[in-house]
């Protein structure tokens, strides 16, 4: 029909714009959506989104394929070299692993001492102890990050005894049940990194650590998920008294700081999303009650953050005793001093001691071999720089330390950042030295210098750059809480001041920046899982027998 029509325009003898005007006109009309074999306009739209939403699924899922198995599989590494300096680093914790993810392995042969072989990301523990997520979701093999280094990173699962100072020596000690026929041995080192940590603060109080459960640690989540259990079941039990099922059911928690807040929100998210499914019995038994000494938890957020957080608790019936202190713990009751000044003895099925930290034992002898210049039972002094005082080329970082700054894993991370920095301007520092020592030795045959006057007053120049080394300033990026029901709390600093805010909101943001702090794709990935698989599925509460 096309053809006919232009042959009938040509044989007419029409003018060449008409003729043009007549195709224009004829192609407009067999490319009209009224064609029968024409797409309407939104059947066109859908058939391009869902080829650009194909080839959006295609790269991710390659590019994600293409990321784990390069993670998997990393490549050769240089060996030691006997000719640099070495660097041990005590600890796998916050301080030591930023400091090692972050270091320049080229510079110096690194060796990394710690009783635990993994980074465990410790904001995220509260929801282990519950089963919101899986222990190993949270964990990172150190050697995982040691393995992508430039240069071969000697990793020795041991617990550090001993530092002297003065002959530059560490002793370490295999503390594993399995051991070889060598579990004690002392290493030398021209740089020490001490990232020992802290250990829970019991304060002396009499029967802490007999009855209560930590939270600082893996096994520590994981026997009071254990606990937790065994409470609920023991108050399962038939013929169980009223009085004995309200003490088991009753969860004590010590201590008002993030790490007790955020575990009192998820033993509630416990309570309403699972215990009221598997136990309805109980669900209206359980009680939560926080103790804390100071006049209000959360001493570090905005007041408006804690009123929210206070009015949020009592919304979810938590109850919280402020100006409070443990005097006793015994086996089924805690004895404490109320804010009237009276003493008080409270049942217990469950007691969450997150209390505070303290230094531990070999913290304590390398203070005591520096008496003159170590004298804050807090921690070790250190300067601005990180460095130990009264000791050469040690530094010291992390919650060890006894500086002006919280000891929170914000502060350690950046501690360790900082000290990889500085490390790597050292090692430019001495190279530039060598350098230049070598440029001035340089003579001619005639005993005349050598060297390129150039170049000489560019490595000056390098030099005097590197020399100066800037001290450690500490940036806040903001505090983060979790408070159960979907709720969480940010303080975060803006321009001049700080941005507080709190809801569902803000439990978003909480999860995406805990999401994306994770040190490994693997951990985001079984994060994330974790996450859809309770909300699915619910929290998992059959555990394994203990009798097998």
């Amino acid at each position: 029909m096309f053809a006919r029509s232009l042959k009938a325009v040509a044989t007419r003898g029409v003018p060449r714009v008409a003729a043009t005007a007549a195709v224009s006109r004829a192609v407009h009309q067999t490319a009209s959506p009224s064609s029968p074999n024409a797409l309407p306009r939104w059947r066109r739209g859908l058939q391009v989104f869902g080829r650009v939403t194909l080839v959006s699924i295609i790269g991710t899922v390659g590019t994600f394929i293409y990321i784990t198995q390069s993670q998997r599989h990393p490549g050769p590494q240089e060996p030691f070299d006997p000719e640099k300096k070495t660097v041990v680093i005590l600890g796998s914790g916050w301080a030591a692993t930023s400091m090692l993810k972050n270091m320049d392995t080229e510079d110096y042969n690194v060796v990394v001492v710690s009783p635990r072989n993994y980074f465990l990301f410790s904001p995220l523990l509260p929801s282990v102890a519950v089963g919101t997520l899986e222990a190993r979701s949270i964990m990172q093999s150190i050697r995982y990050i040691a393995r992508h280094k430039a240069r071969k990173v000697a990793i020795y699962e041991a617990e550090a005894l001993n530092v002297d100072p003065h002959k530059k020596l560490v002793t370490i000690e295999d503390t594993s049940e399995i051991k070889g026929s060598i579990d004690h041995i002392t290493i030398p080192y021209d740089i020490l990194v001490y990232a020992i940590g802290a250990e829970t603060q019991t304060f002396g109080i009499p029967g802490v650590k007999e009855h209560s459960c930590f939270l600082k640690e893996i096994p520590d989540a994981e026997k009071l998920r254990e606990r937790v259990m065994d409470c609920i079941e023991s108050a399962a039990f038939p013929d169980q008294s009223q009085e004995e099922v309200d003490r088991l059911m009753h969860m004590v928690i010590v201590g008002g700081g993030p790490t007790g807040i955020e575990f009192a929100g998820e033993l509630h998210d416990f309570l309403q999303d699972d215990l009221r499914a598997w136990y309805p019995e109980l669900a209206d038994k359980l009680k939560i009650t926080l103790v804390e000494a100071l006049p209000n938890v959360l001493p570090m957020f905005s007041r408006e953050l804690i009123q929210y957080t206070e009015s949020t608790f009592k919304q979810q019936n938590i109850e919280i005793l402020t100006k409070t202190m443990v005097k006793e713990v015994k086996d089924r009751t805690v004895v404490v001093k109320n804010e009237r000044g009276q003493n008080e003895e409270i049942p217990f099925g469950l007691l969450v001691w997150a209390a505070g930290n303290v230094s531990r034992k070999i913290t304590r002898d390398l203070m005591a071999s520096l008496p003159k210049d170590q004298t804050n039972r807090r921690g070790l002094l250190v300067d601005d720089y990180m460095r130990l005082l009264g000791a050469e080329d040690i530094y010291a970082i992390g919650d060890c330390t006894a500086t002006s700054y919280a000891p929170t894993a914000q502060v350690a991370s950046q501690q360790g950042i900082y000290l990889s920095r500085l490390l790597s301007q050292l090692a430019k520092k001495e190279k530039l030295e060598a350098r230049l020592k070598e440029l001035r030795a340089q003579k001619d045959s005639s005993g005349v210098g050598a060297a390129n006057p150039e170049e000489v007053e560019n490595t000056v120049k390098q030099l005097n750059k590197a020399s100066k080394i800037r001290p450690f300033a500490y940036s806040h990026q903001g505090s983060l809480a979790y408070i159960g029901s979907d709720k969480a709390i940010a303080d975060l600093p803006l321009f001049n001041g700080n941005f507080a805010s709190g809801g569902v909101a803000t439990f978003l943001f909480w999860r995406s920046a805990y999401l994306s702090t994770l040190f490994s794709l693997r951990n985001r990935t079984l994060v994330l899982s974790d996450w859809m698989k309770v909300k699915i599925f619910g929290r998992d509460v059959a555990r394994e027998s203990r009798y097998l």
